[in-house]
């Protein structure tokens, strides 16, 4: 019987979400499976990889073969690293605790990579929402502004129009008084 490690789609259309399992090899995609070794979220940003290392690496010195997707998630968590180690230890390369301590200090350089990837993208979205904030401050300026032009055109346009008004009946009054009095001296 061969065993496989993979994905088991979940979630809903458009949304996906993956438990990765140890499987017979003829089963289903969806369908039985031995252990369930954690689940995988790619929705999210950074992806969210829950798993259990300690069985993902009992199954794998068992001989399961994990698929090409699996396997990138099992090196992204470092369970092919931590085979790798178990490997020295059994040749005498370096001692248990060695291992461990080599796996840990990569673990730690990992989620300090993951770490400053979610704290980029956190600024990233606040520098935007700057941005998108200032793009819009100096859009209310400037329509406050315009207001305030179109209503100190409109008060100056108010006092031309009074203005003239005024001064056409006085320009046409004066006129007419002019008039009489050239009238009268000529008669």
């Amino acid at each position: 019987m061969s065993v496989k490690i993979r994905l088991q789609r979940h979630g809903k259309k458009g949304k996906p979400f993956f438990h990765i399992v140890v499987a017979d090899a003829r089963a289903r995609r969806d369908g039985r499976f031995i252990e369930k070794l954690g689940t995988y979220n790619p929705i999210t940003n950074p992806a969210t990889i829950d798993l259990n290392v300690d069985s993902a690496v009992k199954w794998l010195n068992n001989g399961a073969q994990p698929t090409d997707t699996a396997k990138a998630i099992l090196s992204y968590k470092g369970v092919l690293y931590k085979k790798h180690l178990q490997g020295g230890v059994a040749k005498g390369a370096f001692d248990e605790a060695e291992a461990e301590k080599r796996f840990n200090a990569w673990v730690e350089s990992k989620e300090s990579k993951v770490q400053g990837k979610v704290d980029g993208l956190a600024n990233a979205k606040a520098d935007a929402k700057k941005a998108a904030f200032d793009a819009e401050t100096k859009v209310n300026e400037a329509r406050l502004a315009a207001a305030s032009q179109a209503e100190a055109d409109a008060k100056a346009a108010e006092e031309a129009a009074n203005a003239p008004a005024e001064e056409v009946t006085e320009a046409t009054e004066e006129p007419t008084a002019e008039a009489e009095g050239t009238e009268e001296t000529q008669a």
